[in-house]
């Protein structure tokens, strides 16, 4: 169903895309951090907030992305398009809704969260919150519409998206950052300017005629029989998405209490770790779009084929991506305006985070994927609940606090939920229940 060189085609832009989407973040903070470190930990707590609202958008999208697959390969054009409107439709929705809320909570939500904080590092946090949270619908629309054009095996205009993003936002944080010294507030802006952009760019290439889900005024009247089909895989991931983000702020609140530097530490390694993650994320979305395809056009052997090769890809390239950052941790961490201490903090948790990747992070984050595209979405939400819970929750406050370990502790209890994560999800794939 897919030669070699259409997976080419699909995952090359999908990487490089992901590597566009982390480099985002990473321009972010390195601008910011020749404000001071006070900016950078500002930034850095309200990105894992940014963070968990964006996940829930991307669950929304992703459900979207499974029907519209599943429609592509049952050949059911009306379906496809139908699925297109109704997914937009609900994306921007979601996204002025989110953005109301959080505009009118932003100050209460912070202080509630991160009140042991300094009081230079909060003003950063509120400032950069009000300005992204404008940028919501824009980014919830987007994610909705890349994953449409995953969903025909086109990631190359999602790539080419996410270029637009980067250019945009670099430029941006230059001319504010440094030309109008404007700061954290010039970061944000030159975010929510690229967001803009590239949402408006992606609906134009959505409603040409020769679009396999052309995006259709009519098809954006509310259709309940194809929304409740959205939000039956959506929901889940939604939910899935904002506790595994709800659990790193909580684990976050923790470190928050050891200080700034701590605090800064975190949020580069987060920076590092990312470009490790990036042939697993391109993979995750592979897997919808494949396996999706697969499923639709009632091709079970196919999809368990697919899988087993997309997840043989994802172990192969995640293990050459994180030798890479631990290989370069000399010449990137002093790239970061931070203290000696942050700085030798960041490369241990880095260090950490790399060396178990390699052995369990597609096993943990990219066949959960496998089996939602497979429609298996009530398992892997209640594996991704009760891991979050007990292991990254529980036990980082176990080894943070209890033993006094700090960050260190909080990204050990993060291995031990990889690793529960990894061989639920793989003895769930093998046992074949998640697939109809």
């Amino acid at each position: 169903m897919f030669s070699n060189k259409a997976l080419k085609s699909l995952l090359i832009p999908l990487i490089i895309e992901q590597f566009l989407a982390i480099s985002l973040g990473i321009a972010d903070t390195m601008m910011v951090s020749t404000v001071g470190e006070s900016a950078v930990s500002g930034v850095s707590l309200v990105d894992m907030l940014n963070v968990l609202i964006i996940d829930i958008f991307a669950g929304l999208a992703s459900g979207g992305a499974v029907v519209a697959s599943q429609f592509i390969g049952a050949k059911n054009r009306r379906g496809s398009e139908r699925s297109s409107g109704q997914l937009i439709l609900i994306a921007a929705i979601s996204g002025i809704a989110v953005s109301a809320a959080v505009l009118l909570l932003r100050r209460p939500l912070l202080r509630l969260l991160f009140r042991s904080v300094e009081d230079e590092v909060m003003a950063s946090a509120l400032t950069y919150f009000t300005v992204t949270a404008l940028s919501f619908p824009f980014i919830s629309v987007y994610n909705a519409a890349a994953a449409l054009f995953r969903s025909m095996g086109n990631s190359r205009i999602s790539m080419i998206s996410s270029l637009v993003i980067n250019i945009i936002n670099i430029i941006g944080n230059s001319i504010f950052i440094f030309g109008f010294g404007m700061g954290v507030a010039g970061a944000a802006l030159s975010t929510l300017l690229s967001r803009f952009c590239a949402m408006a760019f992606l609906l134009v290439r959505l409603s040409v005629k020769d679009s396999e889900l052309r995006l259709r005024l009519r098809n954006m009247i509310p259709d309940l029989s194809v929304i409740r089909k959205i939000l039956y895989i959506g929901l889940p991931s939604c939910f899935e998405n904002s506790l595994f983000q709800l659990g790193r702020i909580l684990v976050v609140i923790i470190i928050t209490g050891f200080g700034t530097a701590q605090i800064a530490a975190n949020a580069i390694a987060n920076n590092l770790d990312s470009f490790g993650c990036i042939p697993g994320k391109g993979l995750q979305l592979a897997v919808i779009t494949v396996v999706g395809q697969c499923v639709g056009a009632q091709m079970k052997d196919e999809a368990y084929f697919y899988a087993r090769k997309l997840m043989k890809i994802a172990y192969a390239l995640t293990a050459v991506a994180n030798i890479l950052v631990m290989a370069t941790l000399p010449l990137t961490v002093p790239i970061y305006n931070v203290s000696e201490e942050a700085q030798h903090l960041a490369i241990i948790l880095v260090l950490i985070h790399t060396a178990f990747a390699i052995i369990l992070w597609p096993s943990a984050f990219v066949m959960p994927n496998v089996l939602r595209a497979g429609g298996d979405v009530k398992y892997t939400l209640a594996v991704s609940v009760f891991s979050m819970g007990m292991f990254r929750i529980v036990f980082s406050y176990i080894f943070a606090l209890g033993f006094s370990l700090g960050a260190i502790g909080v990204w050990c209890a993060m291995v031990m939920d990889w690793v529960f994560r990894a061989s639920m999800f793989v003895g769930r794939f093998r046992s074949g229940k998640w697939i109809g």
